[in-house]
Parts: C-alpha cells; sequence; structure tokens
C-alpha cells in the first residue's frame, strides 16, 4: 500500500463522495468530492500531505459557502409545477347544460365535467362562461 501515490488516494476519497452524492442527492458530497480532487492535482504537484489536507479543505469549505446558498435561493424562486385538479382551479370553462346547486354539466379543459353553483341559489345557463373555483372528487364548482 506503501507503493501507491498519495493523489491516487485522493481520487479514490473523491470517488467515495461521488456515491452519496449520487444515491442522496445532497450537493455537498459533491463539493466535497471536489475538494478531494484538488488535493489529488496538489499532491501530483508534490504537495506535502499537510498542503494537500490544506488544499481539500480550503475548495471544500470555499464551494459549501458559495455555492450552497446559490442552490439554495435557486431551490426556493423556482415556481411550483401544478397539476391534477389543482391545475384546474381557476380556469374558465363552457356551460353545456344548465348548472345550479344541484348540478349540471360543463366543458372544462377539454373535458366534459359535472359542476354545480357554488351559490345554490345561482343558475348558469347553456353557453355561459363560468371559473372554476374548486374540485370536489368528479365535480367542479363554479361562480
Amino acid at each position: 500500500m506503501n507503493d501507491i501515490d498519495a493523489w491516487v488516494w485522493w481520487l479514490v476519497a473523491a470517488a467515495a463522495l461521488g456515491i452519496p452524492l449520487v444515491v442522496t442527492a445532497m450537493p455537498e458530497f459533491g463539493m466535497l468530492a471536489v475538494g478531494a480532487v484538488a488535493a489529488a492535482i496538489a499532491s501530483g504537484l508534490g504537495a506535502d500531505v499537510v498542503l494537500q489536507v490544506l488544499v481539500f479543505v480550503v475548495v471544500s469549505v470555499a464551494l459549501l459557502a458559495v455555492v450552497r446558498p446559490i442552490a439554495a435561493r435557486h431551490r426556493k424562486d423556482r415556481p411550483q409545477l401544478v397539476s391534477g385538479v389543482e391545475a384546474l382551479k381557476g380556469r374558465q370553462a363552457v356551460v353545456l347544460e344548465r348548472v345550479d346547486g344541484s348540478g349540471g354539466r360543463i366543458k372544462l379543459a377539454g373535458e366534459v365535467w359535472s359542476a354545480r353553483s357554488l351559490d345554490s341559489g345561482r343558475a348558469y345557463e347553456v353557453g355561459q362562461e363560468v371559473d372554476v373555483v374548486d374540485i370536489e372528487g368528479a365535480t367542479a364548482i363554479v361562480i
């Protein structure tokens, strides 16, 4: 084992840190792996062990201090993807059969849905446009 150069051990450490990066999707492991690669380069250039460890620590901490806050900010600012029935709320539909508090039919997003009025005393006639405010089961609640 003594005949294996230190830079090889640093590359082994980088690969070992890459495994939990892939398994857990925690970018911190990737930053530590980059620090290990930097230490391997320092070792390949002839740096002693203390300098190699110092390079590993400095590069890893610098990446954690700079990249992690940027990544966190991007993750937080990402728009939420709305799908399923949540995507239908707020959309407009056309009344196919009279809709009142007890029921009716609308065409919503190209599909025929059962619907009822949010206000049980209000009715919507055929051809009228309504707004979907909620979905309860397979019934759209409209105003």
